[in-house]
């Protein structure tokens, strides 16, 4: 059955996984200091220190420690996330930050928009960072939001490897069974959520993705590029 919705996952998908981990980890860590220094008690900033647990949002220094301590060992917490969102924010407005899609990702945006396929993007990153991350790209045209109908995070929709993610997204738009959504991910754990939400779930293997087993390729269809999906 041809989709009628295609799900995104990102890292690893539609960017690379080093854009995340050598380019937005180490700009977030760099500019938490004087964000810490100059909003610590700015009502802006006030919601993102306050949902940090109260024992790690006590001072500018601890909360920085818990922070450092969440990103060497890449835990994926809401609270996190959504700080991370808001110091790529100011990355992203003033040019230094452009998420650098792969060349076959926003040409398929286009193809799928002219046979009135819906894109929706489902990421561990918060819906705010999701926004940033295709709000300013390395593609042409920069801005690809207008191609995306709807964003999932872990917030509103659960975690990425739990099948009941995938049935809450889906009901989200009932107009649209689950058999009528396509999954694209690089995670075997998640493609096999999708999978038993009754989506059909493709695996994205791109260049610096993790190696994927032999029990993997013979379990699930493996693609490498957008463009091998079919018109």
């Amino acid at each position: 059955m041809s989709p009628k919705v295609v799900l995104l996952d990102i890292e690893g998908t539609v960017c690379p996984i080093s854009f995340v981990k050598d380019v937005l980890f180490p700009y977030a860590l760099a500019a938490l200091p004087g964000v810490l220094e100059t909003q610590w008690d700015s009502p802006e900033f006030a919601q993102y220190r306050d949902a940090f647990p109260k024992e790690h949002a006590v001072t500018p220094a601890a909360l920085a420690d818990h922070v450092k301590d969440l990103m060497a060992r890449d835990v994926k917490i809401s609270y996190l996330k959504s700080l991370q969102g808001y110091l790529w924010d100011r990355g992203y407005k003033n040019g230094e930050l452009k998420a650098p899609l792969f060349p076959d990702v926003a040409p398929k945006f286009d193809s799928w928009r002219r046979q009135n396929v819906e894109i929706m993007i489902y990421s561990s990153g918060s819906v705010p960072a999701q926004k940033l991350c295709f709000g300013y790209t390395s593609s042409d045209p920069s801005n690809l939001l207008p191609y995306i109908a709807d964003f999932f995070d872990t917030v509103n929709a659960g975690p990425k490897m739990e099948s009941t993610s995938y049935e809450k997204i889906a009901a989200k738009h009932p107009e649209h069974p689950p058999a009528e959504w396509l999954f694209l991910s690089d995670n075997v754990k998640e493609i096999e959520a999708a999978r038993a939400a009754g989506m059909q779930s493709y695996i994205v293997e791109r260049p610096g993705n993790a190696e994927l087993s032999e029990e993997a390729r013979k379990q699930h269809r493996v693609i490498r590029s957008f463009d091998e999906l079919s018109e």
